[in-house]
């Protein structure tokens, strides 16, 4: 097992913590960044990036994170915001008039929208086709009355806010990540890859043991519906492919590198990227309750993050993780190519935490 990357003197228990990590996964390696208090502390990766074996993970290698996306496809909607060319209680429709569900800026940003599946079965093909999908989208009857529950729209979010951004501004939400988030600040992550994003992107596996699977028994029936259709969005074959990989599908199939999504949590806790004012907006909690989709206990999502009493940020399934701490004044991110849970991300992040002289989580 290959182990790379640096850390800062006093952070080598975060070093020990990741390098058990990955070896003990069973299949591609993983990375991990840590920027704290002003500088960066730990900016490590290790493992294979394909699932044969052969490609070692690189300084630059890049990998789908799920859901770790969405903070990214909303940070497109909240620059708009903090620009002035949006207005977080104006109605979508003022600038989606096709959208059928009635539905502020901020209530789709918050999960407060209930476009959260499709009624009618949909082909793995709608994924590559941006227009049809918001088509399809904007026709849906909602699953409740926007602004009286919330539910994450696992599939769909990207779409839901970049089709406003696209109708906002002119771009695609990939284009207006890397030309005024991304590239601007130096971060690594792309929605919609070009041909160098291909030739360094990790493969993810483990994806066909049976809890990956539609009829896993442990999953809630709305997230069932809300996961897999179209279907592919748990399919190795589906999303290892180019075409998937090439596609912008904002609320998972971002690729980035470990210190790209932790430096965006930097940027934010810096001031930056948006002004402090509507940082801190979009990290408190705008709604709350248990999630609809999602179940479990209660939780709250500012405008694009998951909100919680120390910091904001964002998980995705298969284990990986965004996170800027509020108290600790830390940014993590932990992304795998492994399928797994987030115990991983977990026990590397406990272990910058105590460095840091903070309580395990």
């Amino acid at each position: 097992m290959s182990l790379d990357g640096t850390v800062a003197p006093g952070f080598e228990p975060v070093r020990e913590a990741f390098a058990e990590v990955v070896l003990a996964q069973p299949g591609t390696g993983a990375a991990m960044a840590a920027w704290h208090d002003g500088r960066w502390v730990a900016d490590l990766w290790g493992g294979v990036a394909d699932g044969a074996g052969t490609r070692p993970w690189q300084r630059d290698s890049i990998v789908m994170p799920y859901s770790v996306t969405k903070p990214f496809a909303a940070l497109t909607a909240l620059v708009l915001v903090d620009r002035g060319v949006l207005d977080l209680d104006t109605p979508v429709q003022r600038w989606w008039p096709e959208l059928r569900a009635p539905a502020t800026v901020r209530q789709v940003l918050s999960h407060q929208v209930g476009l959260v599946e499709l009624a009618d079965r949909a082909p793995t093909s709608l994924f590559y086709d941006w227009d049809a999908l918001c088509d399809r989208l904007a026709g849906e009857e909602p699953l409740w009355e926007s602004g009286t529950a919330i539910g994450e729209s696992a599939l769909f979010y990207g779409h839901l806010v970049g089709e406003v951004v696209r109708r906002a501004d002119g771009r695609t939400p990939g284009a207006f990540l890397r030309e005024e988030v991304c590239g601007p600040s130096g971060l690594d992550f792309a929605i919609g890859l070009d041909d160098r994003g291909l030739a360094r992107t990790v493969d993810l596996t483990g994806l066909e043991a049976p809890e990956w699977a539609a009829d896993a028994p442990d999953r809630p029936e709305p997230l069932r519906r809300a996961l897999f259709n179209p279907p592919g969005a748990l399919d190795g074959a589906v999303v290892n492919s180019l075409p998937f990989r090439r596609a912008e599908v904002p609320a998972i199939n971002g690729h980035g590198t470990a210190r790209g999504v932790a430096g965006l949590y930097a940027a934010l806790l810096e001031g930056r990227l948006v002004s402090p004012a509507l940082r801190d907006e979009a990290a408190s909690a705008q709604s709350s309750g248990v999630d609809r989709v999602m179940g479990g206990e209660e939780r709250s999502w500012g405008l694009g993050f998951a909100v919680e009493d120390d910091g904001f940020g964002m998980g995705g399934v298969g284990g990986s993780l965004g996170w800027a701490c509020t108290t600790g004044r830390y940014a993590f991110a932990f992304l795998t190519g492994s399928m797994g849970g987030h115990d991983r991300s977990d026990a590397v992040e406990n272990a910058l935490r105590g460095v840091v002289g903070l309580p395990p989580l």
